[in-house]
């Protein structure tokens, strides 16, 4: 089975699977496992690099609404990795190459390959496309061992963190405009021990503004931009500090959103643990491998 990932969630799952070895080529977002990043790339992203979030809500904003692939996809180079199973997703449309686009190309190429696309809007799906990916790879077994492995994981903290107090959570997936997470984060802070106030588990993140996040009155504040690592995020905090300090959050913590809570993936499952670790320190099970941080607040008047 010869495998091309255009998705980076599927490209960590298919690893977790232990099917890497059939993996040939993976999008330029691919960055982990670290033998991802010797994989040949068949993607790269139309918007220009270093713009500031509100340049970047903008130039999506520009370049869907001419009804234009944010991403390209080199059909050339797919052809002649001859794959069998091409995995992407439909969910998000500023977070892969178009599904409409890959089934054209995927029937246009020699090898007509098969693709999965990889859709989920809340944990359980995750979890369950795990199974659906390591069918469609041949073995299925292996995604019932994995979706077992998370699963159990995800129950030992629930149970560690039952009797504990919730603090209430607002959760930032983009700062300008505003963006509340959705689809499977509401889910990771109710797991974690926490109350999240203005996601809601299945469906899309949403804007909001900043006076609806104060009247939230939230207790923990985590800057999760999509797709951005810690050191981003914190910047980003960081650059919005005023506007952030202004909800009279007790903590603001910024966190790896790129690697445990943007990827419909495993390692939301080490996301879910982070916070726990985050929100409950006493009786959370460790964490490992997860970056974050506690940035300064100016806490409640």
């Amino acid at each position: 089975m010869r495998i091309a990932s255009l998705v980076p969630s599927a490209t960590e799952t298919l690893f977790a699977l232990g099917l890497g070895d059939s993996v040939v080529a993976v999008t330029h977002e691919c960055d982990h496992p670290e033998e991802a990043l010797e994989l040949p790339r068949l993607t790269h992203s139309v918007i220009p690099e270093g713009l500031g979030p509100a340049e970047i809500d903008a130039a999506v904003r520009e370049v869907t609404g001419r009804g234009e692939a944010l991403y390209g996809l080199d059909e050339p180079a797919l052809a002649e990795l001859r794959p069998d199973l091409v995995a992407t997703q439909a969910l998000c449309a500023v977070c892969a190459v178009s599904y409409d686009d890959v089934r054209a190309v995927a029937g246009r190429i020699p090898s007509r390959p098969d693709v999965i696309s990889l859709d989920p809007e809340t944990l359980a799906e995750v979890l369950d496309d795990c199974v659906r990916l390591a069918e469609a790879a041949g073995d299925r077994a292996a995604g019932e061992r994995l979706r077992a492995e998370l699963a159990e994981r995800l129950e030992r903290v629930r149970a560690a963190v039952a009797d504990r107090p919730r603090p209430r959570v607002a959760t930032l997936e983009w700062l300008d405009p505003p963006f509340a997470g959705g689809h499977w984060v509401p889910e990771m802070v109710e797991i974690a021990g926490g109350r999240d106030l203005l996601g809601i588990a299945g469906e899309k993140s949403r804007t909001v503004t900043w006076d609806e996040l104060k009247d939230a009155a939230p207790d923990v504040v985590v800057v999760m931009p999509c797709g951005l690592y810690v050191d981003d995020a914190a910047r980003q905090a960081e650059a919005y500090a005023d506007r952030i300090a202004a909800l009279g959050a007790e903590r603001v913590i910024a966190v790896d959103a790129a690697s445990s809570f943007s990827r419909p993936g495993p390692r939301l499952v080490d996301g879910v643990e982070m916070l726990a670790q985050a929100l409950h320190p006493d009786v959370a099970p460790p964490a490992e491998g997860v970056a974050w941080r506690e940035l300064a607040s100016a806490g409640r008047a």
